[in-house]
């Protein structure tokens, strides 16, 4: 049964998944934008938008725990020192998801996730 289970398994196993999505999020604090699948792109959009919520304490606490989950150091510097200043009095929202068409191997929905 999958009562009250929320996300997307992304035919992975959990521990790939995971990574991938921690690189992901990653990637779009590091470079502001990322080209993805759709699906990729909804499942970390929750997690940026935490990342970056977790970021804007500024705390030693909160930069430990963007090291726990963040893979790379620069995300984290960035996150915390230009991120977490830059979306201080926004309430949320901070990820936009553009539609870029549909991709010419597969034929998956291709999408840009990028930081407003």
């Amino acid at each position: 049964m999958r009562h009250r289970n929320t996300g997307k398994i992304l035919d992975r196993k959990k521990a790939p998944r995971e990574m991938m999505l921690r690189n992901l999020a990653a990637s779009v604090l590091m470079y502001e934008k990322v080209k993805t699948t759709e699906a990729k792109a909804k499942t970390v959009r929750s997690l940026v938008e935490h990342m970056i919520t977790v970021s804007k304490t500024g705390t030693l606490a909160a930069r430990r725990q963007l090291i726990s989950t963040l893979p790379q150091p620069l995300a984290v510097k960035k996150a915390m020192e230009v991120l977490g200043q830059r979306y201080k009095d926004r309430q949320g929202g901070y990820t936009r998801i553009v539609k870029l068409g549909s991709r010419v191997g597969d034929g998956a929905s291709v999408v840009q996730i990028e930081l407003v």
